[in-house]
């Protein structure tokens, strides 16, 4: 058994992968496994976990049909070896000491359930300590990316995986990665910053306002976070702010055109994912003790 599984889900690259595992032959701690996810159509990967293996890596290749990134992380967690499970994406990459300083901060006293890493071209700074439900809940101090994640795996055995409901390619088009934090949080998880663990990400630039494209993009986006509104139950005034905010922003800067159209979408899309999830899911699904919030595992 591995100490870490990294759960690859890839479809569509190739180049990146190469470079993903250049960055993993190259740290400084080896105690781990690569489980790949591979949701492609045809056999494009083949050569590139060949190379990957040849470089000493281990390397677990499986098939995963139709494209789901949640489902598909959820069979490499099934899949997996390691007491504590990474998830990077197929286009990141690892700096030399990122693995051994999160592993590290695994085994200080706290003993944490899950660390989380920085993401460097996304975050300049993270702040020491743990989340918290109270903060997290407020959408406060909730700097977490699935590729900065890293959890235990009795954690996740308690909480189950992520939800395929919500993510990419699905009409909750994002969100999965803040609902399986805040799941873990209501569970009670310490949940740890380590700011010297760095992985890296390119961070594009957002498509212009403008485009009708755009907006309908950052519309499927926000109907993740709706869906966190009503999945989670958070308090009234968050989904307020929530909601309003997109558009208060662009009218108090006095930007009425194309930032404002932005603004509405996204205000559209997190009412669109509030209300279908609300219609649609028990508000019994995910059950809680108020009292309670931060309990330890």
């Amino acid at each position: 058994m591995r100490e870490l599984s990294l759960i690859l889900a890839t479809v569509g690259r190739t180049a990146d992968l190469n470079r993903l595992f250049d960055t993993l032959v190259a740290q400084h701690w080896h105690h781990f496994e690569v489980v790949v996810v591979d949701q492609n159509s045809d056999d494009r990967l083949q050569p590139i976990v060949e190379r990957a293996r040849s470089l000493g890596l281990i390397v677990r290749h499986l098939r995963h049909t139709p494209p789901n990134l949640a489902l598909a992380r959820n069979a490499g967690i099934g899949a997996a070896s390691g007491n504590w499970l990474g998830f990077p994406d197929d286009d990141c990459w690892y700096e030399p000491q990122t693995l051994e300083r999160v592993m590290l901060r695994s085994l200080r006293p706290d003993r944490p359930h899950g660390v989380i890493s920085r993401w460097f071209e996304q975050d300049p700074a993270l702040p020491p300590g743990t989340l918290s439900w109270h903060r997290s809940a407020r959408f406060r101090d909730l700097p977490v990316s699935s590729i900065t994640l890293f959890l235990r795996r009795d954690l996740l055995d308690r909480i189950g995986g992520f939800d395929g409901r919500l993510g990419v390619g699905q009409w909750f088009g994002a969100a999965e990665e803040t609902d399986i934090v805040l799941r873990a949080l209501r569970a009670g998880a310490l949940l740890a910053y380590e700011p010297t663990a760095l992985v890296h990400h390119r961070v594009d630039p957002p498509a212009p306002p403008v485009s009708a494209i755009a907006r309908e993009a950052a519309r499927l986006r926000a109907r993740g976070t709706g869906a966190m509104y009503a999945k989670h139950r958070l308090p009234p005034w968050v989904i307020a702010r929530g909601l309003l905010s997109p558009i208060i922003k662009p009218l108090a800067r006095g930007t009425l055109g194309a930032e404002l159209s932005q603004g509405v979408a996204i205000a559209r899309g997190r009412l669109d994912g509030w209300l279908r999830w609300s219609r649609e899911h028990s508000p019994n699904e995910l059950l809680r003790d108020d009292s309670h919030p931060d309990t330890a595992l």
